[in-house]
């Protein structure tokens, strides 16, 4: 049974939200503002948060900052505003999606349904065998999902993982931002390039010793972005 977080402090939205969550068999935890919210997460590793950007006490990106100092649980900001500058800061802070109210249940549920299956163990089973690969002091987990620089623990979002993943099995291969887009987030996703900039921007701070100056994720001038050890 997956478990999930609805942050809102609009008890009505929450409302719905559990409802209709639970006829998915899904268990809801609820928060109404930012420090409930974050203190129901250092409790529990849910399989998702919905959380919205404006709340009391703390805000959704204060929340989800802080989050991200413990756990890589899928996190989902909901904004009613609706401006880019959200859905990026969203990201900035370590969003996996976002969704702008008024929002329908069932964007929702597919979002969240498309996140868990991402995250989830992809290998077919013949090919369940763990995956690693080292590349000078990188090292990635695709079983645990883990990655690690000079042996240190590097913690990213699942969407931060996925980027990497992909870049990293494919070394030298230069990926489009329209392609990472559709491969990493979907053909549905209504979200832009931008997004891949943000995440490729993250990734390089977190495992980059000189963002500015990468050793891994290189760009290619007008075509897109590629991994080289």
């Amino acid at each position: 049974m997956k478990r999930v977080l609805v942050v809102d402090d609009e008890k009505l939205i929450v409302k719905g939200i559990k409802f209709s969550l639970e006829q998915d068999d899904m268990q809801v935890d609820c928060a109404y503002d930012g420090e409930e919210a974050l203190h129901l997460a250092k409790q529990t590793e849910y399989d998702m948060v919905l959380l919205d950007i404006m709340l009391p006490k703390l805000t959704g990106l204060e929340v989800c900052q802080q989050i991200r100092e413990f756990s890589n649980m899928p996190i989902i900001m909901l904004t009613a505003k609706g401006e880019d500058m959200d859905k990026i800061l969203g990201l900035e802070y370590g969003a996996d999606d976002y969704i702008t109210k008024p929002f329908n249940i069932l964007e929702v549920k597919a979002r969240i349904k498309a996140i868990t299956r991402r995250n989830g163990k992809k290998a077919a089973p013949e090919e369940e065998k763990e995956r690693k690969i080292s590349v000078g002091d990188l090292n990635l987990d695709c079983d645990s999902r883990r990655v690690n620089i000079a042996g240190k623990e590097i913690n990213l979002t699942a969407k931060e993982f996925d980027v990497l993943e992909l870049l990293v099995f494919n070394p030298n291969k230069v990926y489009s931002r329209e392609v990472l887009l559709k491969t990493i987030w979907g053909s549905d996703y209504p979200g832009d390039v931008r997004t891949v900039d943000v995440h490729i921007r993250r990734l390089r701070e977190k495992i980059e010793s000189n963002p500015g100056e990468p050793m891994y994720i290189h760009t290619k001038w007008g075509v897109g972005y590629y991994f080289q050890g």
